[in-house]
């Protein structure tokens, strides 16, 4: 195998298929990516045997063939090479020659025949998404996934198409990310599976904020993404997710509205005594007009408040910090709706004056006499 190509090209596919390449494991052939050489292109590939990245770039092809190389180093020399072009070459002993300007390496590689086999996708099923809003719909809900290993169908993010639509939930037991949008297709077929958390978020680092098309095709065990010149094939998650329909409160005694970004300043105040070691809830009182905060912990007490339109009548409930913020974060509009019942039901957040394509629930925490 010889090809010649632009190092920048080069470096970025391999930044983007090493996403794939195990860090550490048993088989250090996981640990490599496998480069392939052919025509006027040179594909790279990392696959840990849950998640595989293929990208595709174009090269100077001399001599057609593959290689697997390790993906630090590989991507350390690479990174550290001074010109604007790179060459490869592989003996016949796996040897690779990677040279650019004055500048000379030669690593050992593995024979491609020793790296594993990537699933090939056997289903005809297929949706298409704009890629900076897959972007936006992954980033609204993928925080909620769950790293429970005991549910592992909540590790991951449920896809379900109905009448036109994509609607991705995500869940982990105290918290559920809802977000919903129309597809360009409203003729795709009636579709609902669930992507590893892990490769969503490989993905959302992939998609850029164009205007391109992402293509995900089901198979009968695996799911593949196509962004673009670069592929990413994930196992689906078998079980039986969470039926997010009847979870859902759809009723409110209470409708609060407030400015996102006053209420998350008001709640990453109170929550600075409060740490991973020293859990302890946020006391919300909503009364009317203002929400008051409090936190106690053992470095101390908390207090503040936040304007809102509406009226609570003094109900009392307490919240996950993290959990609050993270939601308030990702909702998509300078004011949110929140619909509260009582101090020990969920509390829905929603974006406000905006048709509700976004939904955040949350469980409360149950409050103790010394909480605030």
């Amino acid at each position: 195998m010889k090809f010649s190509c632009e190092k920048l090209l080069l470096l970025t596919a391999i930044l983007t298929a090493m996403r794939a390449a195990a860090t550490k494991s048993p088989v250090p052939l996981l640990e490599g990516l496998l480069l392939e050489a052919s025509d006027e292109s040179v594909k790279i590939s990392g696959y840990d045997l849950k998640t595989g990245i293929v990208t595709t770039i174009p090269a100077q092809v001399e001599v057609v063939g593959g290689i697997v190389l390790n993906a630090r180093l590989f991507s350390e020399i690479i990174r550290k090479m001074p010109g604007q072009y790179v060459t490869i070459s592989v003996n016949s002993g796996y040897a690779a020659e990677i040279s650019s300007e004055m500048s000379e390496f030669e690593i050992l590689g593995s024979p491609i025949s020793d790296y594993p086999e990537l699933p090939s996708i056997d289903g005809q099923d297929f949706l298409e998404i704009n890629e900076s809003l897959l972007k936006k719909m992954i980033a609204q809900t993928n925080f909620a996934v769950s790293d429970n290993e005991s549910r592992p169908i909540h590790t991951g993010a449920l896809f379900e198409t109905s009448d036109g639509e994509l609607t991705i939930v995500a869940v982990d037991g105290y918290r559920l990310a809802l977000r919903r949008e129309p597809l360009e297709n409203a003729d795709v077929s009636d579709l609902s599976f669930v992507v590893p958390g892990s490769a969503l978020s490989e993905v959302e680092k992939i998609v850029t904020d164009g205007e391109e098309m992402v293509k995900i095709t089901l198979g009968s065990k695996h799911i593949l993404f196509s962004i673009g010149d670069t592929l990413l094939i994930s196992r689906r998650l078998e079980g039986e997710f969470l039926n997010y329909k009847n979870s859902i409160p759809h009723s409110a005694n209470f409708q609060i509205k407030v400015e996102k970004d006053e209420l998350i300043s008001a709640v990453e105040r109170v929550s600075l005594i409060i740490s991973d070691k020293l859990k302890s809830p946020v006391r919300c009182v909503f009364g009317d007009g203002v929400l008051n905060l409090y936190s106690a912990s053992a470095l101390g007490k908390a207090s503040d408040e936040c304007v809102i339109e509406g009226n609570g009548e003094e109900l009392e409930i307490g919240f996950n910090d993290k959990y609050l913020i993270e939601a308030l974060k990702a909702a998509p509009a300078d004011k949110v709706n929140l619909e509260l019942n009582t101090g020990v039901t969920p509390c829905i957040i929603s974006p406000a004056g905006e048709e509700s394509n976004f939904l955040y629930m949350i469980l409360p925490v149950r409050l103790k006499a010394y909480d605030g």
